[in-house]
């Protein structure tokens, strides 16, 4: 289920949940709606308040930071590609192939990464993607150096396409990750809409209620949506941008 259609659900949950209160104010009696009921309501939604404060502020912030992890495993991949292709170029003509296997291997990345079909996963895991890498290290470690520059510039194009291939399995693993749990959602969803089932209760019926209620609940949902799009930086409204990898192919080979 996408991000928008979640938050969305959130939405319904937790508005409807603030007219449901101001409905059930009229069935009520009296007694209920006395001043020591009200405090005590008060108190018990308290809790729920900041524990759902908390929660939401936690998971922003734990989105947050796995986005800004993966977009820095990407910037660590695009750093070194640019670098094994240089090496390599200082290698000398011998090491041509294996930079045409680099800008093909890395060409099909990025199209696997971020698709042109929005219907298909972004995704790093594919076989292709694994044979280039696995061709590229071979032709590499196939090298035959004949002087000293040589031997150093072959040992620092093995090492700079190890550290490629994990940088790839990290974001892979990253990006395998499950996000939020979808029970941990609802649970979150039901204290927010019991929540503003208790503001509904005790407030007076009006336009002006109604609109504050409204702007409430998509502010929340709003929160929910901004961290499911920060669990998906390949996808989605917010991801991360494709330029830094796209600027390193088209310098890949000169």
């Amino acid at each position: 289920m996408s991000a928008l259609a979640v938050a969305s659900i959130v939405f319904v949950c937790v508005f409807v949940g603030a007219l449901f209160g101001m409905y059930l104010r009229r069935l009520l009696p009296g007694s209920h709606l006395s001043e020591d009921s009200k405090d005590v309501v008060r108190l018990a939604t308290g809790l729920v308040a900041t524990m759902a404060a908390l929660v939401l502020g936690l998971l922003v912030a734990s989105a947050k930071g796995s986005y800004d992890t993966q977009k820095s495993g990407l910037d660590d991949i695009t750093a070194n590609v640019t670098l094994l292709d240089r090496t390599l170029a200082q290698y000398g003509p011998s090491a041509q192939e294996a930079r045409a296997i680099l800008r093909t291997t890395l060409a099909g990345a990025i199209a696997r990464l971020w698709p042109a079909d929005a219907s298909q996963m972004p995704t790093l895991g594919a076989a292709e993607t694994t044979a280039g890498g696995e061709s590229l290290y071979a032709h590499v470690l196939a090298l035959v150096p004949a002087t000293d520059a040589e031997r150093a510039l072959q040992a620092q194009a093995l090492r700079i396409a190890t550290e490629l291939a994990h940088g790839r399995l990290l974001l892979i693993a990253q990006q395998e990750t499950a996000p939020v749990s979808p029970l941990f959602l609802v649970i979150l969803t039901s204290w927010l809409a019991v929540l503003f089932v208790s503001f509904g209760l005790f407030a007076p019926r009006n336009a002006t209620v109604v609109t504050a209620f409204l702007i409430s609940a998509l502010s929340v949902s709003g929160a929910i949506f901004l961290i499911l799009e920060l669990e998906r930086p390949f996808g989605g409204v917010i991801q991360i941008s494709s330029a830094p990898l796209r600027n390193a192919l088209e310098h890949l080979g000169e």
